[in-house]
């Protein structure tokens, strides 16, 4: 009897130190961070025509939250930004992607994201349409698409007590539904440069 009660304060204060432990560790991740970002877009497949890329160039607004936590590896994003594409018509995007971070060895790491998305497409210029005989102007405006984004990126992550930033580049396939009567998906890519900053907590 001695024994199994000898045993079970044995393991309690194992346990108790354990968690003392988890308190004291340092966390890995915070989340809401304000990240922002300067993406450059093309209508291409994914890898093909790279250079076309850096001819429109967009900025955008985002944040995110981990699903873990307190863990950096998965985590929920979601972004707004906007693309100036003179010919083919601006674009405005709403998306949210699922991001996986795996450590490459700290600080850096790899990501591999997908998600979901809508994208308000704008004419590049003027246009119009015929409505009893006469052509009536319709404006800039053009239409809305679901988009379904999937990227690949690197990025530095260095955990700190205070606010700190974690800069990062990543590459997109976008396939956009509804852009074209006779193709079901359209590609474009974009290229992202950006920011996260971590607040500090209060």
């Amino acid at each position: 009897m001695k024994t199994r009660i000898y045993l079970f304060f044995s393991l309690l204060s194992l346990f108790c130190t354990g968690l003392q432990a988890q308190d004291v560790t340092p966390r890995d991740y915070r989340n809401f961070p304000i990240t922002l970002t300067l993406q450059f877009q093309s209508f291409s497949l994914p890898f093909r025509n790279m250079g076309s890329n850096f001819k429109n160039l967009g900025v955008g607004l985002g944040t995110e939250v981990s699903h873990g936590g307190d863990s950096h590896d998965w985590v929920q994003e979601f972004s707004v930004f906007w693309i100036r594409n003179k010919n083919m018509g601006n674009g405005l995007y709403l998306m949210t992607q699922t991001a996986w971070r795996p450590y490459l060895g700290k600080p850096f790491f790899g990501e591999i994201k997908a998600g979901i998305g809508y994208k308000m497409a704008f004419r590049p210029s003027e246009s119009y349409v015929q409505r009893n005989g006469e052509w009536i102007s319709i404006g800039k405006k053009g239409k809305g698409m679901l988009a379904i984004p999937l990227g690949i990126g690197l990025g530095v992550h260095d955990y700190s007590e205070g606010t700190y930033t974690s800069p990062f580049v990543n590459y997109q396939a976008v396939f956009l539904k509804g852009y074209n009567q006779d193709i079901p998906l359209v590609p474009e890519t974009i290229f992202q440069f950006g920011m996260r900053t971590h607040l500090k907590d209060n």
